[in-house]
């Protein structure tokens, strides 16, 4: 029997294993067996690891399909001999003397149960014990064989090693440092906290990495919790819809965005949805497989075979900047499929990261354009004179949520509690600085920031705005969809985007605030909440002229103008009523229809333009009436 068992998980580090492989075999304690677990990795990783299965101490063990690291640590557990357990991940690197110091430290002390050495990490950082913001890494563990196994991905998905198994152990005895820097914790890009951790890593790149069908729950260090399990069980767990009669196959193209759940609101209408999604999201690009089911995905590798094969109706590609590369690479194939572009943010974006002739060609050669606002239409066309053409142009906000959330009743208000009035900002609070809550809290009108994941990218913010105002700034934790009735509806309004326009009613100044409708919009709305935005009359504001049109919000330029109103207790009431007996333009299904039958004016222009292009240009006598008025209305095509 050896003394140590060092586990080694693996997955795509063909690149990698060599040298970690080597660097255990360059030990000076010997005495050592390696368990390879392979999660199924579709590189070389394989054929790499049996150059050195000749070594008796080496066995390698390969998963049929990929389980996550929680299985794999605990696959290798159960087939581990010795009383003291090591970890070396393929891509990261013992020292030479790394077993040795970690046998002796525990050694020393029965007591412990688990050894820990210190690590360098970030190409040329290092530490004694723990890394700053970070649990301890398995590299730099050792500890006494116990009967505890790891948190599988079944459980939860997570980088918080403490909480996969570290706290298992601590019941059984001390944790102590080695003081030695004797391994080496790799920074590279593929690393596994780095695909969970928001805002570079987060739920749905790792969904990619791995492809993954099930719903996860998901609660990184850095990030909010997830429940997919539990929150899309509704519509998971129902039946598919009995296709239509008339019912098309639309296929989502590039990523959903927020609120992904909306597009069942077109399954439920009897249409057959399919996903072809981008191949590199960030953490909110949501993607697919899609974990509220109900669509069907194309295959990312030979997707224009599926496409080809399937023949849908329509492609229906969005919604964010990120998706405008492959989105404009499936339009430019021509596959012969009405192509559908709706874009919701953001144009200044693509500007910057080098994309904007591809955005410009989607809009110009897409079969069908949607604007999410009036502005940002009107904008395009400034870009492009014709891209505002009505018949092949529509105007829908691009993530609005499904209407199944706006269920429940209003809470009572905590102004009628206390006197003083509660306004609300769910997500970023964007254009209140901590000297405008100071100016809030000496009108006596409280701040409520919902978002405990933003709270930490506004600490700076936090910190000041609190000094200023120290019993009017309150922080709550994310709200999810079931609870947005229920918990905003508690307070007297609703902060939009809180900004000065500078466009002086001229489109070509305008930017992204001017155009934009903020996914806020809705999320105050289903609660049946007044906005709140700085008046820019003399300016072109896409949420201006939506909240004065249907009357939903308030409009200032100070915060003492702001009380003024919110006390004016017939308008508030009044305000209140208009904002929930509207409250379901602002969901996907209201729209529903209109978006279906814009797909299918599309498909139609398009099969009448395909049939003229047949029609020889020299017209015989007897060619139908109707058939000559087809071809003139052709003449109106790009």
């Amino acid at each position: 029997m050896p003394l140590v068992s060092v586990l080694m998980p693996t997955y795509e580090h063909a690149a990698f294993i060599r040298r970690a492989i080597n660097s255990l075999r360059s030990q000076t304690l010997t005495d050592w067996e390696l368990i390879i677990v392979d999660d199924a990795s579709p590189d070389e990783t394989q054929a790499i690891v049996k150059l050195y299965l000749a070594d008796p101490r080496i066995h390698y063990h390969r998963l049929k399909q990929n389980q996550g690291l929680g299985a794999v640590l605990n696959w290798a557990l159960r087939l581990a001999q010795a009383p003291l357990i090591a970890y070396l991940p393929s891509d990261d690197l013992f020292y030479h003397d790394h077993l040795a110091s970690l046998v002796a430290c525990l050694a020393e002390l029965p007591e412990a149960v688990l050894a820990y050495a210190g690590v360098r990490h970030h190409y040329n950082r290092s530490a004694l014990g723990q890394i700053e913001g970070y649990p301890l890494q398995l590299v730099q563990v050792m500890h006494r064989r116990t009967d505890d196994y790891w948190m599988e991905r079944v459980e939860l998905v997570t980088d918080d090693l403490e909480r996969m198994f570290w706290s298992k152990l601590r019941p059984h005895g001390d944790f102590i440092g080695t003081g030695c820097l004797t391994c080496e914790w790799v920074d590279h890009p593929g690393q596994r906290h780095k695909l969970l951790r928001e805002p570079v890593g987060g739920i749905n790149p790792y969904r990619v990495r791995f492809n993954l069908k099930q719903p996860l729950r998901f609660h990184t260090t850095v990030g909010n919790y997830i429940d997919e399990v539990g929150h899309y069980r509704r519509f998971r767990e129902r039946p598919d819809t009995k296709p239509a009669p008339d019912g098309l196959k639309i296929v989502l193209l590039g990523e959903l965005a927020y609120n992904p759940e909306r597009v069942l609101a077109l399954e439920e209408r009897g249409h057959r949805l399919y996903g072809l999604w981008m191949p590199d999201p960030y953490w909110y690009n949501t993607v697919g497989p899609l974990p509220f089911g109900h669509v069907q995905d194309l295959p990312r590798r030979g997707w224009r075979e599926a496409l080809r094969k399937l023949q849908p109706d329509v492609i229906y590609g969005l919604l964010n900047w990120q998706a405008v590369p492959f989105a404009h690479q499936v339009m430019t194939e021509n596959l012969g499929v009405p192509f559908v572009w709706h874009f919701k943010e953001g144009p200044f974006i693509c500007l910057e990261k080098g994309t904007w002739p591809q955005l410009v060609e989607l809009y110009s050669r897409a079969h069908g354009r949607i604007y999410s606002s009036p502005e940002m239409r009107d904008w395009f066309e400034t870009i492009v004179p014709g891209l505002a053409d009505p018949d092949r142009s529509l105007v829908l906000d691009g993530d609005l949520p499904k209407r199944d959330w706006f269920m429940g009743e209003r809470s009572p208000r905590l102004s009628q509690g206390n006197g003083e009035f509660h306004t609300v900002v769910p997500g970023r609070p964007i254009g209140l600085h901590p000297h405008t809550v100071a100016a809030l809290a000496e009108q006596g009108i409280h701040l409520h920031f919902y978002g405990d994941f933003t709270h930490g990218q506004w600490l700076t913010w936090i910190e000041k705005a609190r000094g200023l105002a120290p019993n009017h700034l309150h922080l709550h934790r994310q709200v999810d969809q079931e609870n947005w009735v229920k918990e905003f509806s508690q307070y007297d309004a609703g902060w939009l985007h809180f900004f000065q326009s500078e466009n002086q009613g001229e489109l070509h100044r305008a930017n992204w605030d001017d155009l934009n409708y903020p996914a806020r919009l809705a999320t105050l709305a289903v609660a049946g909440l007044p906005v709140l935005q700085r008046d820019n009359s003399e300016a072109i504001v896409a949420t201006q002229t939506l909240v004065h049109q249907l009357d939903l919000g308030l409009f200032f330029t100070t915060m003492a103008e702001l009380r003024e109103q919110l006390a004016d207790e017939t308008r508030m009431a009044h305000l209140r009523d208009n904002v929930w007996r509207q409250r379901g333009q602002f969901t996907f299904d209201y729209h529903a229809d209109r978006l279906i039958n814009f797909f299918r004016q599309i498909a139609n222009r398009r099969t009448e333009k395909e049939m003229v292009a047949k029609v020889p240009l020299t017209w015989p006598r007897e060619v139908p009436a109707k058939t000559a008025a087809v071809f003139q209305k052709s003449r109106t095509f790009p």
